[in-house]
């Protein structure tokens, strides 16, 4: 059943932040894009935690994301929707890819998989890196029962060729103002779906949930923009419908890098701290372009 375009739906976006660190201006940009053409089209803004690498997500960065969204004056439509609360929706959609075939565990580490990468000079890295030669794709079920028995640490990989091949039709996504871009999911090999320690993956989940709560634009950085080929795989899969994708530029720092938490990028509530108004953060992060924050607010040193 072919899906209902996304523009003939009404317009429902959504941020979906990582509880794994503060907000800094880079969030800002894509929540502002996201909130503006949700309120613009006179539709709903929905606010999802993604929070489901249990190692490194906090109550407290969940808490702050939801002050900032606040102050900055960026409000959101309904409830806001917490992955870890709902595992067995990630789970029920991984049987049913099991049932059908199309996952295998996969006992590789991630150096054993980087050494083999090198040595067949795998390239372009997909969105999990260097992709997935397919070494346990292609072991016996006897051998792959055998050491799950024996209690061998695995993953959930997508076998891709064989879910391309199931749908026998090319996949495409819809680019706001680019119009209908041809997909090639197989390009970053298997991709893990589900890891002891995270019971489903990012790809998994924001897939679903993003047909659950019925978002027919996606907008979010261009460094995203490589796995909408496999989120629309998935979404081809499970039945769900395609929204319509709108990758923005990133915000970068001083040193022409874009912003990321692990790097110490300025924090939307230390500008606040600093008695920065909301109002000033929002005309900072509105511009289309790759703009730096270097003039006004100066990158934070790491002591």
């Amino acid at each position: 059943m072919a899906a209902t375009p996304p523009f003939s739906r009404p317009t429902t976006t959504r941020f979906a932040p990582s509880p794994t660190g503060f907000l800094h201006l880079g969030h800002a940009r894509s929540a502002l894009i996201a909130w503006r053409a949700a309120r613009e089209a006179g539709g709903r803004f929905l606010l999802r935690i993604e929070d489901i690498d249990r190692t490194r997500c906090r109550p407290e960065y969940t808490a702050a994301i939801l002050e900032d969204l606040a102050w900055l004056g960026l409000d959101w439509d309904g409830p806001v929707r917490v992955q870890s609360g709902h595992f067995p929706d990630y789970r029920a959609v991984l049987d049913s890819l099991a049932a059908r075939g199309l996952l295998y565990p996969c006992f590789c580490t991630r150096a054993e998989i980087a050494r083999e990468a090198a040595a067949i000079g795998a390239a372009p890295h997909g969105p999990e890196g260097p992709p997935y030669p397919g070494t346990c794709r292609r072991l016996s079920g006897a051998t792959r029962a055998a050491r799950i028995a024996a209690g061998d640490s695995y993953a959930l990989r997508l076998d891709v060729e064989a879910a391309l091949a199931s749908i026998k039709e090319p996949l495409h996504f819809e680019e706001v103002g680019e119009g209908l871009l041809r997909c090639d999911p197989a390009r970053f090999g298997d991709v893990v779906l589900a890891r002891k320690d995270t019971p489903a993956s990012y790809h998994l989940c924001v897939t679903h949930d993003d047909a659950l709560q019925g978002v027919t634009l996606v907008t979010r950085g261009e460094d995203l923009r490589p796995a909408t080929d496999l989120h629309r795989l998935l979404q081809v899969l499970m039945g769900w419908p395609a929204p319509a994708y709108r990758h923005h530029p990133l915000m970068l720092g001083a040193d022409g890098r874009r912003l990321a938490k692990r790097d110490g990028a300025l924090a939307i509530r230390e500008l606040r701290a600093r008695g920065i108004k909301a109002a000033a953060v929002l005309e900072m992060v509105e511009g289309e372009g790759a703009s730096t924050s270097a003039g006004l607010f100066p990158p934070v040193q790491n002591s």
